[in-house]
């Protein structure tokens, strides 16, 4: 039985990949600190024997007895709310955190998964973001302390690759959404669907013309999957939805879906370093990995909306 270590397994997405990886067979160990992940998305696991939770933080001395196959490095707070709040936190994970991680898979001889995101191309100067561009990211700004980690963890792991001969992945994550967010999560999604369902205003931050796009958990799940299970690729992988949208459009589309009456406000922009312009060019998830979202934005909506009406009714 191939054996998985997932860092963040209480987030998000880290959850969802842990679901995926025991429905493929795998045993799973789950890591996290939960100061942004929730013991609620795993306690379905409850049981079952192929899977251990341990609350660790990565960034710490990190030991795992027994035979480890592949290592996914998940573990990071990831919204705009934690920027401000939890930069120390988000810089250490990602430099300590993924040193720790890919020296874990070094000494296993395991195939290591880094999970990246499209902010390392900051505010795109070039539009679709192909993997080549190197970006334009404000090493002093607010967004600063996540944009630079996640670019020292790519760097770190394509140096365990080149150095040490490491079999390495980096995925590049465009804006993901669904079950499992957390409410006071900060990003736009969880955002506009709370205040929705609240009947409270959404806020827009800026003049909404800025754009997206979104991907669903289920289709970006399974194109980390694919991508770790590809032989002998080891360059980064653009993982999205290009299916561009502005942020009025979503807070309108929300509003709609959720049959909500509440207005829509605008507020000035959380950051000046915000991205205008945020669209995957996925030609090479597409030619490598057979890959493309399947789930409409506003199908993923219906679904996640329903969600959130579920758990805010529960308390």
């Amino acid at each position: 039985m191939p054996r998985a270590i997932v860092t963040g397994g209480a987030g998000f997405l880290g959850s969802h990949l842990v679901d995926r990886l025991l429905a493929e067979g795998y045993e799973v160990i789950a890591l996290d600190n939960l100061i942004t992940g929730r013991i609620e998305n795993i306690v379905h696991l409850a049981g079952n024997e192929r899977f251990r939770f341990i609350k660790q933080d990565v960034t710490e001395y990190l030991y795992i007895d027994g035979p480890v196959d592949i290592v996914f490095h998940f573990a990071s707070p990831a919204s705009p709310v934690d920027f401000a709040t939890k930069p120390i936190q988000i810089l250490k994970v990602n430099a300590l955190g993924t040193h720790k991680t890919l020296g874990l898979a070094k000494a296993k001889g395991a195939r290591y998964v880094l999970a990246s995101t499209s902010e390392v191309y900051g505010d795109p100067l070039v539009h679709p973001q192909t993997e080549d561009y190197t970006g334009n990211v404000n090493p002093v700004g607010i967004r600063g302390a996540y944009d630079e980690g996640k670019r020292f963890a790519e760097a770190m792991t394509m140096a365990y690759h080149r150095h040490h001969g490491l079999d390495t992945r980096i995925v590049r994550i465009f804006n993901t959404f669904g079950e499992r967010m957390r409410l006071d999560d900060g990003r736009m999604v969880p955002n506009f669907i709370g205040q929705a369902l609240r009947g409270e205003p959404l806020t827009v931050y800026g003049d909404g013309q800025q754009t997206r796009s979104f991907c669903y958990v289920s289709d970006l799940i399974e194109g980390i999957w694919r991508l770790s299970q590809l032989p002998d690729y080891h360059e980064p992988v653009n993982i999205g939805n290009p299916d561009e949208r502005t942020v009025l459009e979503v807070a309108q589309l929300v509003k709609q879906l959720a049959q909500s009456p509440s207005d829509i406000v605008f507020r000035p922009l959380f950051s000046p370093d915000e991205p205008r312009r945020r669209r995957p060019d996925i030609t090479r998830a597409r030619q490598l990995l057979g890959w493309e979202p399947q789930v409409s934005v506003e199908e993923g909506l219906r679904r996640t909306i329903e969600h959130f009406r579920a758990r805010l009714a529960v308390g």
